[in-house]
């Protein structure tokens, strides 16, 4: 988290494990994405098609992905106007993730409402 926090990280190459993912969205870092198995390729599905802030590498006929199509992902991600829009689009999920983990913020009021409920069954 400290690492993704930095303001100097400009795009994260994740294999889109769910902890990482949510990190690197709620962080407003834009993502390079190279998923291996189970919920990783659902992940990195929703990074690239859902919330437009990442790209995801080919893998070549052998199922390999090449340092060529890594490099071609984070020029992607880093420049032009794609990766313009992934920059703005990763900022937009940082403030929204602000906004609902904040005092009052639907994650706030959902986690006091579960408190509640699980002191009120006592």
């Amino acid at each position: 988290m400290k690492v993704l926090a930095n303001e100097v990280v400009a795009c994260f190459f994740t294999h889109c494990s769910w902890n990482s993912t949510i990190e690197a969205l709620s962080l407003g870092v834009p993502m390079v994405t190279m998923p291996g198995w189970s919920d990783q390729q659902t992940n990195s599905k929703l990074v690239e098609d859902a919330w437009k802030v990442g790209v995801r590498a080919k893998v070549d006929e052998h199922a390999i992905v090449k340092r060529e199509e890594i490099a071609i992902c984070i020029k992607e991600v880093m420049e032009g106007d794609r990766g313009r829009e992934m920059k703005m689009n990763s900022k937009k999920w940082k403030e929204l993730a602000i906004e609902a983990t904040s005092e009052g913020g639907t994650s706030d009021a959902n986690i006091n409402e579960l408190g509640a409920m699980l002191r009120s069954t006592k």
